[in-house]
């Protein structure tokens, strides 16, 4: 890293002041001028307190519920990042850093971890965020009857012990480097904890920027601001609103007329024209979500391997790239680790459309041809619904009858995701690969949606 990208590094360094940032410039032998034209630039571009933000989510069912050992969906996602905080964060780099807690330590082994928790951070309600809390919290996942999606993820903690107020002290069963990571999941935020040792996360209190002022599953969330957040540069509006707006057009018209200031799964068949239109800024990054069509491999006829291998020669992702996604994506090829990922499996030949070879694989299986339903909403990912269509026509060249079944947006993860055995879904990805592979692969995870087991895999 040069001296340039070390200064702009500093620069976004959370509580970075400008004293503190003239100091290390200075000391990387930065000149007076460069550090303070740096500095000048990022106190123009600092946004201004206030104002009421309303965003328009794709998401959202009024099966949703404020506890974070049920969410499923980025509405809920969203609405607990902005009431609750983790120990941990991810950065926008990539990179693990601290949150709630102040600082992160590990033993030789990566066995035992400690978290010194920053002090005089307050829950909404005015109560002291301390070790009781975070315990309570961590444990809301772990219980023998808990459903939660972090409960694998959980699993190897044997020990969690309170040293003093500030300090937990965790232990786990073999050493993973990986933990602070774990630790931020989206399931795992900080929630008071009640007398009995229990979370509470019915009351929606947390430690975030952003105090609960009204939640209707499925509908809208109201926010205001917390005067009392421990974060600077952070939480800049005076309010807030969150509304499900399941359907595309719907959600861009509300855009485009002013109803919402933000939407997220813009449609890509219109998003060329939503950039040309005056006050609008059309944003992309890329990051490891991926789109699937998951089979329950527990189920007729997915429980064949060959019915699989068949099912993935017969369709053609590159047609859907181009005209679902517009080119805004890339190929997949049938594992979850991205590109961004160190372990990204790169060196695997890309599997392509070859309906013989679907052939070739349905007759191993017995079969001559084959039917199968498949279920899509528009709450699945945009455009599953064409992507579904486009693989039916694919695979129908393979000899292979897909029945594209297109379900309500309402409760589709609740009803249909998990339940059916042929469906499309959206991962938002995780930073980890063995992260990613414990929540949706190991063999008893709750979102095991493919429900595959494999002896070796889980070793």
């Amino acid at each position: 890293m040069d001296g340039k990208n070390k200064l702009e590094t500093l620069l976004h360094a959370r509580g970075m002041t400008r004293r503190d940032f003239m100091v290390q410039a200075a000391a990387l032998g930065a000149g007076t001028a460069l550090a303070t034209s740096l500095w000048s630039n990022k106190a123009a571009a600092m946004p201004k307190k206030g104002g009421h933000m309303r965003i328009g989510l794709g998401h959202g069912s009024t099966t949703d519920s404020l506890d974070p050992a049920t969410f499923e969906n980025l509405y809920m996602q969203v609405a607990g990042a902005n009431l609750r905080n983790n120990l941990t964060e991810v950065g926008t780099d990539g990179n693990i850093r601290p949150e709630l807690a102040e600082s992160v330590s590990a033993s030789d082994d990566a066995t035992t971890w400690t978290f010194k928790l920053r002090k005089g951070v307050e829950f909404h309600n005015g109560k002291s965020m301390d070790a009781d809390d975070v315990i309570a919290s961590i444990n809301h996942h772990r219980g023998k009857d808990s459903k939660s999606a972090a409960k694998k993820l959980l699993e190897p903690v044997t020990e969690m012990v309170a040293e003093d107020k500030h300090t937990v002290r965790i232990k786990l069963e073999a050493g993973n480097a990986d933990f602070p990571f774990i630790i931020s999941d989206y399931h795992i935020a900080i929630m008071p904890a009640n007398a009995d040792g229990s979370a509470d996360w019915q009351s929606g209190v947390g430690t975030g920027a952003m105090s609960l002022e009204k939640y209707e599953a499925g509908v809208r969330t109201s926010f205001k601001r917390n005067a009392n957040f421990f974060k600077d540069g952070a939480g800049h509006f005076d309010s807030g609103e969150l509304i499900t707006i399941a359907d595309a057009a719907a959600r861009q018209n509300a855009l485009t007329t002013g109803e919402v200031d933000a939407i997220d799964k813009v449609d890509l068949k219109t998003a060329h024209l939503l950039k040309r239109r005056k006050g609008i800024k059309l944003l992309e990054v890329s990051g490891n979500q991926h789109y699937t069509f998951t089979m329950r491999c527990d189920t007729a006829p997915f429980d064949n391997v060959d019915v699989r291998r068949a099912l993935k020669f017969a369709i053609d992702r590159e047609a859907i790239v181009k005209t679902v996604l517009k080119g805004h994506g890339a190929l997949g090829n049938d594992h979850p680790i991205s590109t961004a990922s160190p372990y990204h499996a790169g060196e695997l030949p890309q599997r392509v459309y070859d309906p013989d070879k679907a052939k070739f694989h349905l007759k191993k299986a017995g079969m001559e041809n084959l039917s199968v339903d498949l279920s899509a909403a528009d709450s699945a990912f945009a455009g599953s619904v064409d992507a579904a269509t486009i693989y039916k026509e694919n695979a129908a060249k393979a000899g292979i009858n897909i029945n594209v079944i297109r379900e309500p947006n309402d409760g589709y993860w609740s009803n249909v995701w998990m339940k059916k055995p042929y469906c499309a879904v959206y991962w938002g990805g995780r930073p980890t690969a063995d992260w990613m592979f414990s929540t949706a692969y190991a063999a008893d995870a709750a979102w095991n949606d493919s429900f595959w087991k494999h002896d070796r895999f889980n070793e």
